[in-house]
């Protein structure tokens, strides 16, 4: 049981506690959807320091159910900043928690495994804390897929004139990083969502089929696996993160769950 105080937005919140050790990029880090359903804990002891802005994001919002650090400093200091991390927190209703030791908690996940946890400024006692995380399912074998691909397919980049060749990005949770890698290296874009069958995807008739990264077990987005083995031959295909996986596991491969996420 860590004690501390709450920044963001006060209530509660349960999600896999995992640890990232940058000293930067937390807002690309909240907004990343790999993080979807998972609290992060920064370990650099002070975070917030040059604010938030609209431009690095790797999504449209914050992605991750909680943020825990030793000290959110809301007193930042950057030309490109247009608020602080507290108030962009509460934006998006985020629980958070500050005034732990980060360190001793990323120890403990270390040692132990990825586990549940629960932020809570509403709740005091143990016994019920603990009981509200037993209840929540764990983020193995549960498809996360879904709260985070796109809707309905688009063109990433459509003012693009020339281009080198044309890639279909599957939405697994693709970050906007890498769909600006893929546009600077000269590929025209068209993002489609992560259940788009196979002969749809052929018939943009691409040189190319990028499998985005996102969070989650590939075991439990098994129609990705079935329509990527239907791909594999079609076109070159190439994967990062959770795409990369699900590559493996069409191709045959076996994938397992990390003791701790970073």
């Amino acid at each position: 049981l860590f004690k501390g105080v709450n920044i963001g937005c006060s209530g509660e919140t349960i999600g896999e506690v995992v640890f990232n050790t940058s000293m930067i990029g937390y807002q690309e880090i909240l907004t990343d959807p790999s993080y979807c359903e998972q609290i992060v804990t920064m370990t650099y002891p002070q975070i917030g320091n040059y604010g938030v802005n609209s431009i690095d994001v790797e999504s449209d919002k914050i992605q991750t159910k909680g943020l825990i650090v030793k000290e959110c400093f809301n007193y930042y200091s950057n030309w490109r900043a247009e608020g602080s991390l507290e108030d962009y927190l509460k934006k998006y209703n985020i629980v958070g928690l500050a005034g732990i030791d980060t360190r001793q908690l990323t120890r403990h996940i270390r040692l132990e495994g990825a586990m549940k946890g629960i932020i809570s400024t509403e709740t005091k006692a143990e016994s019920e804390l603990k009981k509200k995380m037993e209840d929540y399912p764990s983020i193995t074998k549960r498809d996360l897929v879904k709260y985070v691909t796109c809707d309905k397919p688009y063109i990433y980049n459509p003012k693009k004139g020339d281009y080198k060749q044309f890639v279909v990005a599957v939405d697994f949770g693709v970050k906007m990083g890498i769909l600006k890698c893929l546009d600077r290296e000269g590929f025209r874009i068209i993002v489609v969502p992560a259940s788009t069958k196979p002969e749809e995807i052929l018939k943009y008739k691409p040189d190319g089929i990028f499998l985005s990264n996102g969070p989650g077990d590939p075991a439990a987005v098994n129609y990705a696996v079935t329509n990527i083995k239907k791909l594999i031959g079609k076109k070159p295909i190439f994967g990062i993160c959770l795409g990369h996986q699900l590559l493996a596991l069409a191709l045959g491969a076996k994938t397992y769950k990390l003791k701790f996420g970073h």
